[in-house]
């Protein structure tokens, strides 16, 4: 799981009548909805929608099993489109709008919470650690009495990586409890002094989870769910109980390989816990942007709480002219400007998008990650070309 656009980040990797609580917004009411295809209608063959000529090609020439992609405009009308097939096995088509792992935007739905907990003054953003558990993080340069809750959500911490994506490939459908994760990275050195620099890196948010939890007295899950999911009525989304390997509603297949001469492997079963904190949450494109909406037009947090969120500091290892705050990436815009949210990847989907101030918003999902660092930047360019669209 990490905060660059290309293969090379990693995110993670984040109901029916149920509630659903190491490795690697507003519900828009009144929305206009139509579904592009693969195969556009005779009327629009000549001049072929850009958004979906975007998709056409990723998997055309990028060799993507599918994808697909929410897009809302200024006057709040969303489009859903997809490209490709939902089961490579079967042929069956992309469900519209459908269920994936979206990883590491996980992390801005913890940073939410924690964010929260500020306002409710029951956690204090530059607090150390071990404020809330004492003792927690030793190692050799490791002490959280001088790392804070703030350096945590900023990816400053100095914190070594726990995520180990060939592990997670090798048994993915193992149980990891959280302390087991923390173990694994505690027993390596500290990359740098607390605030030295930002590195992105999910053991962070392994620990903001942890300390929700102990601050909450209850399980992290429930508290996304409770919090954000169910407060802004995200009807598709959701964060899965311990054990849980499966996506609830329909959903594209996610797929890995190993080589680009490599045959699919079908990855779509899994178990999230690896990724926690920072990469289990199951979304769609179209939750995905109501999400970061919400957040960005005041509705999960009071106003001191957002700005401390969009309170930046230079993430250039992440893509020319990234900055990061709080569980929340400012990328800049070609057209000018810039767009607000985060993105992710995980064995079998890669999820990738974000919202601007006059209220545009994409989000684009595919069904393996990007081969190469071309596939991940085609990625990348549709969002921003769309968001530019006028």
């Amino acid at each position: 799981m990490h905060a660059r656009v290309s293969p090379r980040l990693r995110p993670a990797l984040s109901r029916g009548g149920r509630r659903k609580t190491l490795l690697a917004v507003t519900v828009l009411t009144g929305a206009v909805m139509t579904t592009g295809a693969l195969f556009p209608s005779a009327a629009s063959a000549a001049k072929p929608n850009p958004v979906q000529k975007s998709l056409n090609t990723l998997v055309t020439d990028d060799q993507v099993p599918s994808a697909s992609a929410s897009v809302v405009d200024r006057k709040g009308q969303m489009r859903n489109y997809t490209a490709g097939v939902g089961d490579l096995k079967t042929g069956a088509k992309m469900p519209k709008d459908g269920q994936v792992r979206a990883a590491s935007n996980t992390k801005a739905f913890t940073a939410v919470v924690t964010l929260q907990l500020v306002a409710e003054k029951k956690i204090a953003l530059d607090a150390p650690v071990d404020t809330y558990l004492p003792g927690l993080l030793r190692g050799e340069g490791i002490d959280g009495r001088h790392i804070t809750i703030r350096q945590l959500l900023q990816h400053t911490s100095g914190l070594p990586e726990y995520l180990d994506k060939g592990a997670v490939l090798e048994d993915p459908q193992r149980y990891y409890e959280p302390r087991e994760l923390l173990d694994s990275a505690l027993a390596q050195k500290a990359h740098f002094s607390p605030g030295a620099k930002w590195e992105y890196n999910n053991t962070n948010y392994l620990v903001a989870g942890l300390i929700i939890q102990k601050v909450t007295g209850r399980p992290l899950g429930e508290e996304i769910n409770r919090r954000i999911v169910d407060r802004i009525g995200l009807r598709h989304t959701y964060f899965p109980t311990p054990g849980d390997m499966t996506i609830d509603e329909p959903h594209p297949k996610g797929y890995h390989r190993d080589t680009a001469d490599s045959p699919w492997r079908d990855v779509t079963e899994l178990d999230p816990s690896w990724g926690w904190a920072a990469g289990a949450v199951i979304s769609t494109n179209s939750d995905l942007n109501r999400f970061y909406t919400a957040l960005l037009n005041g509705k999960l947090l009071p106003p001191a709480q957002l700005a401390q969120m969009r309170t930046t500091v230079s993430a250039e290892a992440a893509g020319p002219g990234n900055r990061y705050g709080l569980g929340l990436f400012m990328r800049p815009l070609p057209c000018g400007g810039v767009y607000w949210g985060h993105g992710g990847t995980i064995p079998g989907y890669f999820t990738f998008g974000g919202v601007t101030e006059n209220g545009r918003a994409v989000n684009i999902a595919l069904t393996a990650l990007p081969a190469d660092d071309a596939a991940g930047q085609h990625a990348q360019t549709a969002v921003e070309s769309t968001l530019c669209r006028r």
